[in-house]
């Protein structure tokens, strides 16, 4: 079995499973986004799920202020900052950042592994998931598949889950907005086709975006429900490398068959 790989691209750290068994010159290139919740790191997200026995590689990226770029260790920043505005000190500028620093961290990716230039997938767990989905409405990447574990779809939905009523005005209502992708949904399955993983056990607002958006894509998409999963993929503290859990086997296995019928039908 390859072992991991580490590094930074463009000041973005990953950790990089190689395709399994031959061919890893020029093989296809597949890209993660790991939640906030358990897995939170990109090294946590790789051991949850390695997407094993791909014949692809599978790079799974740190989101801002996660893992290697935690400060002094911890999440305690993160915190503070959801404390402060958990939309606009929070939500949407991880994500904005995610998706603003990809292309040079894809670039520098190519630079550093042996991965072919033709489209990648995407995958994204939780508010990683806006970043895949962002991706696929808002840039011209070429993408061969996508796919979300518990996303965030529509950005209201998440800062619904937090204490409170958020005190909503003209700059945060445009925000959320940009951060709704069910109304880009004929945009995202142009892009490409979309399979959309939802815990039967995850928040309810979650599960019905998801439910929603997959309605919304039609024929474009495949919903994927796992019964007994919650919002997690891990236990926490969900930093470090830990092992798989039952559920997330059932999760990266729905992955697996969804990613390797898509690169088999690019040839």
């Amino acid at each position: 079995m390859n072992s991991p790989i580490t590094g930074t691209a463009a000041g973005v750290p990953f950790t990089a499973l190689p395709p399994d068994g031959d061919g890893g010159e020029n093989a296809p290139l597949i890209v993660t986004w790991h939640m906030l919740d358990a897995p939170r790191s990109d090294a946590a997200f790789a051991a949850a799920l390695p997407m094993r026995g791909l014949p692809a590689w599978r790079v799974h990226l740190g989101m801002p202020m996660c893992g290697a770029r935690m400060i002094d260790g911890t999440m305690d920043a993160g915190l503070a900052l959801i404390r402060e505005d958990v939309l606009m000190s929070f939500l949407h500028p991880f994500v904005v950042q995610a998706t603003e620093e990809f292309p040079d961290a894809l670039s520098s990716i190519r630079a550093q592994l042996p991965v072919g230039d033709g489209p990648i997938g995407v995958l994204g767990g939780s508010l990683g998931g806006a970043v895949a989905l962002r991706v696929l409405a808002d840039t011209q990447i070429p993408v061969f598949a996508g796919a979300l574990v518990n996303a965030a779809i529509r950005m209201r939905s998440v800062v619904d889950l937090f204490p409170g009523d958020y005190p909503y005005g003209a700059e945060s209502e445009k925000a959320v907005d940009n951060l709704d992708f069910l109304p880009q949904a004929a945009v995202i399955a142009e892009r490409a086709p979309l399979l959309i993983v939802s815990g039967e056990q995850d928040h309810p607002d979650l599960r019905a975006d998801a439910i929603r958006l997959a309605d919304a894509l039609g024929e474009r998409s495949e919903l994927l429900s796992i019964p007994g999963l919650a919002h997690p993929l891990a236990e926490e503290p969900g930093i470090e490398p830990a092992p798989q859990l039952p559920v997330a086997r059932e999760v990266d296995a729905g992955l697996i068959a969804w990613f390797r019928h898509h690169l088999a039908r690019r040839g």
